[in-house]
C-alpha cells in the first residue's frame, strides 16, 4: 500500500469525492470484506459491493484476498493508498497556472504555485514508479513567529536573498548532462491554531 497516492483523472477524482466511496477508502486502509463495510456503514452489501466495485474498476482498492462461505466467495479488499491527493491536472485547462499572474505576495498565485508542486510531484511518482527509479527531491518544513510585520518583511526579503546567491553559485546552464530542478520556498501564516 502506498503512504499517498496522487489522482491525475477527472473521473477518479470524481469517485474519491463521493462520500460512501470517499469513507469507504478510509475504512479500506485495513482490509475488509462488503459485509463487514456494510455493517460498519449502516448500508446494504449489495449496495456496499455496487461502491467497491467502481473504486476497484478506478484503481484505488484492490483484491487482498478471496474466501469461501458456505456458496458464495467473500472478497477482501483494502485501498492502495492510505491518503490521496488530486493534482488540478484533474481540472484540466481551469487548473491553476502560476504563469497567469506571477505575484509574489499574492496567496492565489502562492496557492497556483503549490498547485504546480503537486502536479509536478504527482508526475514524478509516477514516472518514478514506471522507471523503478526513486525520484531525488528534499523539502524542508518549519515555522518561525515574528515580532512585526516589519520583521516578516526583512525576513522574507534576506530569504530572498540567499536563495538567489545559492541558486546563482549552483546553477549551470551549460551543464550538457544537467537535470533542471524546480525550487520552492513560500512563507504564509500558520493554520496551528493551537499555537495562537
Amino acid at each position: 500500500m502506498l503512504e499517498v497516492a496522487v489522482i491525475e483523472k477527472p473521473s477518479v477524482a470524481a469517485a474519491t469525492l463521493e462520500p460512501v466511496r470517499a469513507r469507504l477508502l478510509h475504512e479500506l486502509v485495513e482490509p475488509a470484506s462488503a459485509s463487514v463495510l456494510a455493517s460498519k456503514l449502516g448500508l446494504s452489501r449489495q449496495k456496499v459491493n455496487y461502491y467497491l466495485r467502481g473504486l476497484e474498476k478506478h484503481g484505488l482498492i484492490e483484491l487482498v484476498e478471496e474466501r469461501r462461505k458456505g456458496n458464495m466467495t467473500e472478497r477482501v479488499m483494502r485501498a492502495t493508498a492510505s491518503a490521496y491527493v488530486i493534482s488540478p491536472s484533474a481540472c484540466g485547462p481551469v487548473a491553476p497556472d502560476p504563469s497567469r499572474s506571477p505575484d509574489r505576495l499574492s496567496t492565489r498565485w502562492l496557492l497556483a504555485v503549490a498547485s504546480r508542486l503537486v502536479q509536478d510531484v504527482g508526475a514524478l511518482i509516477e514516472a518514478g514508479a514506471t522507471s523503478g527509479k526513486r525520484v531525488a527531491t528534499f523539502a524542508i518544513d518549519g515555522e518561525v513567529r515574528f515580532a512585526s510585520a516589519a520583521q516578516r518583511a526583512a525576513f522574507a526579503q534576506e530569504l530572498s536573498e540567499a536563495v538567489a546567491d545559492l541558486v546563482a553559485k549552483y546553477h549551470d546552464e551549460g551543464a550538457a548532462k544537467g537535470r533542471s530542478h524546480r525550487l520552492v520556498v513560500a512563507l504564509h501564516p500558520s493554520m496551528n491554531q493551537d499555537k495562537e
